[in-house]
């Protein structure tokens, strides 16, 4: 109990800069009622089947590993121009200019790592977004290689989960390229100080959680960097990298 205390106070007596970020997100959605939306987390690691609808066919592809790249922090976020196949709307960077933060994710429609953790990144981002946070994600997949990830089921699979933010269609892979992406799921996460560009202050992990090591997901990394943002605190360079599939790139 003393020990406790000693630590309060300490805290308490800490600038603010130096204060560590309280975890909003994993405090308060423990009492919030689950998305009516099941993971496939029993899908083996590397394999998976897309699920079927009558105008769906099914498909079986191999999902090779990946971890995100080495992009520096303080990297400026990239312009951008995308068509979000749900409403048929074209998204830019100014878009999102007067946002204190962005979360730009780049995920896809078959990736097990993406599926495992779709209805928590849905949680997740309806949360944040309710506190000030822009968020957009992206799919680079080539459809020449997974057909499952092409525009008509991206659609498809926005409306299923009720994505709360824009899913866009990275056709020419260009975008990819520019933010250094590799593989889905992968996180950035920008923050802006007034005029100041976009920078990056995390580009790592939602959780430990992976489709196959029965670790609960909680988005306890990317929540807690979010956090610190939205609260004007730094957010720690010690960050694991994201886990998932690589993009598929145009053969």
């Amino acid at each position: 109990m003393a020990a406790a205390l000693t630590t309060a106070v300490v805290s308490s007596l800490l600038p603010t800069a130096r204060r560590p970020c309280l975890n909003i997100y994993r405090r308060t959605t423990e009492f919030l009622a689950p998305l009516p939306i099941t993971s496939d987390s029993s899908l083996k690691m590397g394999e998976m089947s897309t699920r079927t609808s009558s105008n769906v066919g099914k498909f079986r592809v191999t999902a090779a590993r990946a971890e995100s790249g080495k992009v520096s922090l303080g990297f400026r976020a990239p312009q951008f121009e995308l068509t979000e196949p749900l409403s048929g709307k074209s998204w830019k960077l100014e878009d999102f200019e007067g946002y204190p933060a962005l979360l730009v994710m780049f995920i896809c429609n078959h990736c097990p790592f993406v599926k495992h953790l779709k209805k928590d990144i849905v949680k997740l981002t309806n949360f944040y977004m309710k506190k000030g946070l822009a968020v957009v994600a992206i799919s680079s997949n080539s459809i020449s290689t997974h057909p499952q990830d092409g525009p008509d089921f991206m659609a498809q699979e926005a409306k299923a989960f009720n994505y709360p933010f824009p899913y866009l269609y990275d056709e020419s892979q260009d975008v990819a390229r520019a933010f250094g992406a590799v593989c889905t799921p992968e996180f950035f996460l920008f923050k802006k100080d007034g005029r100041r560009p976009f920078e990056l202050v995390y580009h790592g992990q939602f959780d430990d959680s992976r489709p196959s090591n029965n670790v609960p997901v909680t988005g306890r990394d990317l929540s807690l960097a979010i956090d610190c943002v939205l609260s004007g605190q730094p957010v720690t360079p010690a960050q694991k990298p994201s886990v998932g599939c690589s993009i598929k790139w145009h053969p």
